[in-house]
């Protein structure tokens, strides 16, 4: 390998089955850097023009990748019920700022089966009262379910909204315990 090589950026994607349907599945050699909810073709062509965009390559479909293993049979795992905690490096090259802060106090600090307020969340990072931006860096999180972003909810007691709809953040709560199985 030369040095050329060894620095080149290199994304690798694969689709898996969840509990809550397709999700597409993207690693860079620093860790896992996309999860997509409702990966259908159309989604996931979107997905991926947007990844070769923002990292300057383009992502080549790899389902047996080394850099995708682990994450597929966490997730896997994770959707079956044996797993809770996910423990896979990720790289946070998509999100930066105020977002990424979030985000990160989220995935160390709220684990499963609990839920925070946004309010609360934006209290943890130092900025009391940025409970609005806190729901902007929910919305923007290139890594769902692996950070939980379906665990911020409003401290009124409302589900709050959620990037891969309101049926699947009740799905991932009722998996985890938190909300009772839908009933239909």
């Amino acid at each position: 390998m030369d040095s050329h090589e060894r620095y080149e950026q290199q994304v690798v994607w694969a689709v898996v089955d969840s509990g809550i349907g397709p999700l597409l599945l993207a690693a860079t050699r620093e860790g896992l850097v996309n999860v997509v909810f409702h990966a259908t073709d159309a989604v996931r062509d979107k997905a991926l023009v947007r990844l070769a965009s923002r990292l300057g390559c383009e992502p080549v479909e790899a389902p047996d990748s080394p850099l995708l293993a682990e994450a597929i049979r966490q997730v896997e795992a994770y959707f079956s019920g044996e797993r809770r905690d996910f423990e896979l490096p990720l790289d946070w090259s998509l999100i930066s700022g105020f977002n990424r802060q979030v985000l990160r106090e989220l995935a160390s600090g709220v684990p499963y089966g609990a839920v925070v307020g946004y309010g609360d969340l934006a209290g943890r990072v130092g900025q009391p009262g940025a409970a609005q931006a806190v729901g902007t860096a929910m919305g923007s999180n290139p890594l769902p379910v692996v950070v939980p972003c379906h665990r911020v909810v409003e401290s009124d007691g409302g589900i709050g909204g959620f990037g891969g709809g309101l049926e699947t953040k009740r799905k991932l709560l009722a998996l985890e315990g938190v909300l009772p199985e839908p009933l239909f």
